[in-house]
């Protein structure tokens, strides 16, 4: 049962306005939120980003903390997710047509559940060629509604035969994955690319530099291949690299798995 715009309904009942700007134009932004034991996980975090992201493109709030997270916890209850996923998602809402955004916008607001974790099992990745993240772009800090580099990404990591592909930025250098911030042990220290290289500042992001003791610092292709192991992580799973262009790494999956118990992730 979606939450919209302030109320619980029915499955099947929610209705997104033809005008709305985030279906027209992508002007929005969403929180991909974990639900552990029936409670949303970090979500200070994550409506704290949301709120800078909702700064950065001048959408006002509609609904407070407050309001976000009673709402959180009505479709956590409403769907029994005990191990899930919640998507908080906000755009400007409706508008005319043309980009210039209405002077009183009405935004649109919606959280869906849904339960289930995706797998924790180790990943094959490639690396991009046919598109790229640009890190000077203000969107390469928030998770704005345009995913359509990572959409085309994740098409060429799936036309050769990998689970996720590696987004460098527009000088060459390494960013992050499609959906999530890379970490990579080189010479036995962590190191992972920082805000200003392309990297969405992740909620999971911040527990692993934390707890790997890992460096920020710029990253490039070569970096990862004479890497002894690479780490993904998003807001859902840590997960190992088990191949980097058809390439198997030595080690990973053991620190992987650590940080998933220390975290409370299953698997």
């Amino acid at each position: 049962m979606p939450w919209l715009n302030g109320e619980l309904l029915a499955p099947g009942a929610a209705r997104i306005d033809p005008a709305d700007r985030g279906f027209t134009l992508g002007d929005g932004l969403f929180e991909t939120i974990r639900a552990r034991d029936g409670t949303a996980v970090w979500l200070d975090r994550h409506l704290a980003r949301l709120a800078a992201g909702s700064a950065v493109l001048g959408i006002p709030p509609r609904f407070d903390d407050s309001a976000l997270t009673e709402a959180c916890a009505a479709v956590i209850a409403a769907e029994r997710i005990e191990s899930g996923v919640l998507r908080l998602t906000v755009s400007r809402g409706p508008g005319p047509r043309g980009l210039p955004p209405p002077a009183a916008p009405s935004p649109t607001v919606l959280v869906a559940g849904h339960a289930g974790l995706p797998p924790q099992t180790p990943v094959a990745l490639v690396v991009a060629r046919g598109t790229c993240r640009n890190q000077a772009s203000p969107l390469s800090r928030i998770k704005s509604l345009n995913y359509l580099d990572a959409v085309l990404a994740r098409r060429e990591a799936a036309g050769q035969g990998a689970d996720d592909a590696v987004m460098l930025n527009t000088a060459g250098r390494v960013a992050e994955t499609t959906i999530a911030n890379l970490f990579a042990r080189i010479d036995g220290a962590w190191a992972t690319p920082p805000v200003e290289e392309g990297a969405l500042p992740g909620i999971m992001r911040a527990e692993a530099l934390a707890r790997l003791g890992a460096a920020e610092r710029p990253l490039s292709v070569e970096d990862l291949r004479r890497a002894e192991a690479l780490l993904l992580t998003n807001a859902l799973s840590i997960r190992a690299v088990a191949r980097l262009e058809g390439v198997r790494l030595p080690a990973g999956e053991e620190t992987a798995a650590g940080l998933r118990r220390e975290l409370g992730l299953p698997g």
